[in-house]
């Protein structure tokens, strides 16, 4: 199945206690490439999305968009620092004992001293929030691949009916290029004549020079080449592995069959055909560069 490199995927949802926003991009490109914008404290989330997405993805320079956060706010944790609170406990006593005032210590009279306590982050599990980017990251895939696809199937239908008119203009060469030689021979004969006046004619020369010409001007292997160039061209298509950097490989070919027979051929009729070929290929080659 043909597959464009453009697409676009976008998901937010909740998962595993998290509120998740991902858009991820592709255009056109020779190679895999891709970058990504995560949260900074997320920021080892961007090489698994990078591994997660070639998987999907061969060709094309991909971007994701992410945004991470825990539904419930940032989880924390209370620390006492227990050495310092047996120390204001100690200095309580001693104050109480010096100066003969009335006991009262207790857990809030001892909890007003703040520095008793720090607040930390709980660490989160890594597996764990990956897990959930990755259950967003299966649907923004999921929906850039689609449009991937529909926009190949658009391509496809493009390219492969450009490809049957190059085919037909082909055979429009293989017809016309026999009836050059013959115009040739009959061209050289009437020059003969003229040159000659009254003389008999050689046929047997006239015969050579034609045979020479027609070797000379000849593009059967050419046009032949093409059309084999043409089926391979159609079989890659129909191929359900990623075929863009080959069917660019054989454009080149093609273009390269297409300016022999241009050189070679000494036939209006022929150059005409020629530069509609080329200009057809140019077309498939263009959309080429967007197909994975």
């Amino acid at each position: 199945m043909v597959r464009s490199m453009t697409g676009y995927g976008r998901v937010q949802q909740t998962v595993r206690g998290y509120q998740i926003l991902l858009e991820i991009k592709a255009v056109n490109h020779r190679f895999f490439e891709f970058s990504a914008r995560v949260p900074r404290i997320y920021g080892y989330l961007e090489e698994k999305l990078r591994a997660y997405a070639q998987r999907i993805l061969t060709r094309g320079k991909v971007e994701a968009f992410l945004t991470i956060e825990p539904v419930e706010g940032v989880k924390t944790s209370v620390m006492l620092n227990a050495r310092l609170a047996e120390s204001y406990i100690e200095a309580l006593r001693v104050l109480q004992s010096q100066f003969g005032l009335r006991d009262d210590i207790s857990v809030s009279a001892v909890a007003r001293y703040a520095d008793l306590f720090s607040v930390e982050k709980v660490p989160e599990d890594e597996e764990d929030v990956w897990e959930a980017v990755r259950t967003a990251a299966d649907e923004a895939l999921d929906e850039l691949v689609q449009m991937r696809e529909s926009e190949g199937a658009r391509l496809y239908e493009d390219i492969t009916a450009r490809a049957a008119h190059i085919r037909t203009l082909v055979e429009q060469v293989e017809e016309r290029s026999p009836q050059t030689v013959t115009e040739y021979r009959a061209r050289l004969a009437m020059h003969m004549r003229e040159v000659l006046a009254d003389a008999k004619l050689d046929e047997n020369r006239i015969l050579l020079e034609a045979a020479i010409y027609a070797d000379k001007v000849s593009v059967a292997e050419e046009t032949v080449r093409l059309k084999s160039h043409l089926v391979q061209f159609a079989t890659m298509l129909k191929g359900s592995e990623p075929v863009g950097r080959k069917l660019d490989f054989l454009m080149q070919e093609m273009n390269r069959e297409a300016n022999t027979i241009g050189s070679k051929a000494s036939d209006v009729a022929i150059a005409g055909v020629v530069v509609e070929i080329k200009a057809e290929l140019e077309k498939i080659r263009e959309q080429i560069q967007n197909i994975e």
